[in-house]
């Protein structure tokens, strides 16, 4: 069954993250020719360094990656699997190949708790060129597509928690592991401009328990940016207080949840990341990507609901991605960093904490007990190949 797999790179990495994840599943299964079609090759290549962001047409990990501008000349396979992610559109002379083969044709939708989805995940829409495209939801319940899961992902996880974490941390960063802080809480931060990282860094500095935190990405707040200025130059490390800050080397898709599996809390942004820190099975405050009008604050209340949190750590959710007062790039909705730093004393506190890694762990088992996406996809075209 040969798998083509269409992205285009709206914003940041995770359209290309997901698409990757997916493509290298396929391979991992050793009987399908997989095609990766991409807009952005330059982000790719951050997540893949063997990737050659020069050439439009290689094989890379057993994926046949292709430049965008090169599908008009395609043609559809025959008796394939078609994966349109994320409302891309497919080329026209592509689309026209399609009434011509026996392939499903599947709009991969974004990421969802929201409960309509249920309703409207597998259902097929009519094309132009009388070809029906099935609508695909990604989901956290039995009755949507599920999430990217490899299968070895959880007993690699374990095995790497049964390592040395200051090991496992100097590995993926270069630090020299005698500069890494044994007793620590180690955090991620990985997030979205405008988040409330002054009043995070602030706060964690006046708590009792010590605090490593991990910084990614460029967008930074003032506090932040002057930890860095001040930094050691061979660790990227600056400490205030009870907390240091180390600025993290960008790190490719592969090492990325051995990094969520050094941290204690991780702070992630976007689609991808947050399936990653799900697996993880620690405690995550997730940044939803910003929408207009607060539409993301609805998506992010569906996911609470779906998560069951204690309620101390929903409520620092809701606050990070409230943003400061007059940061109108998250929202309308602002919270005074008072009310920020409150919100992080509490889910920290002992006992809220206590109950935060249970059910974190907890909602992850439960989540792996349901088929993974790239399976339930196969499953999906098999059902259509019985039927045509």
């Amino acid at each position: 069954m040969p798998v083509d797999i269409f992205c285009q790179v709206i914003d940041n990495f995770g359209d290309a993250g997901v698409c990757w994840r997916l493509a290298q599943q396929y391979v991992a299964l050793g009987h399908h020719r997989v095609r990766l079609w991409i807009d952005d090759l330059a982000t790719l290549a951050r997540l893949v360094p063997a990737l050659d962001a020069t050439l439009l047409h290689q094989h890379v990990h057993g994926i046949e990656v292709v430049h965008w501008s090169l599908a008009a000349q395609a043609q559809a396979p025959a008796n394939g699997l078609v994966i349109e992610a994320f409302a891309c559109t497919l080329p026209t002379s592509y689309q026209a190949s399609l009434a011509q083969t026996q392939s499903l044709w599947i709009n991969l939708e974004y990421l969802s708790a929201e409960p309509w989805i249920e309703g409207y995940h597998g259902l097929p829409s009519l094309q132009p060129n009388r070809v029906a495209k099935y609508f695909y939801f990604p989901g956290f319940t039995a009755a949507s597509g599920g999430l990217l899961r490899e299968p070895d992902l959880l007993d690699r996880r374990r095995q790497a928690l049964g390592m040395d974490r200051r090991l496992r941390l100097s590995q993926i960063t270069g630090w020299p592991i005698d500069t890494l802080p044994a007793d620590a809480r180690y955090i991620l931060l990985f997030c979205y401009p405008g988040a409330p990282i002054d009043t995070l860094l602030a706060a964690l500095a006046q708590m009792d328990t010590f605090s490593c935190l991990l910084l990614a990405g460029t967008h930074v707040g003032g506090a932040a940016t002057a930890a860095q200025g001040e930094g050691n130059r061979h660790t990227d490390a600056s400490s205030t207080g009870n907390l240091q800050v180390r600025t993290l080397p960008f790190v490719p898709q592969a090492q990325f949840d051995d990094l969520l599996w050094c941290c204690d809390l991780n702070f992630v942004r976007g689609e991808d990341s947050l399936v990653r820190a799900l697996w993880a099975g620690a405690p995550l405050v997730w940044h939803i990507y910003p929408q207009a009008e607060d539409t993301h604050l609805t998506k992010l209340e569906a996911w609470l609901q779906r998560a069951q949190l204690p309620t101390a750590a929903s409520a620092l959710i809701r606050a990070w991605n409230a943003g400061p007062p007059g940061c109108t790039s998250l929202s309308s909705h602002a919270h005074p960093p008072t009310q920020m730093a409150e919100c992080l004393a509490d889910a920290l506190a002992p006992t809220s904490w206590k109950a935060w890694q249970i059910r974190a762990q907890q909602w992850s088992d439960e989540l792996a007990t349901q088929p993974d996406l790239a399976s339930q996809l196969l499953r999906f075209y098999q059902q259509h190949a019985q039927t045509r």
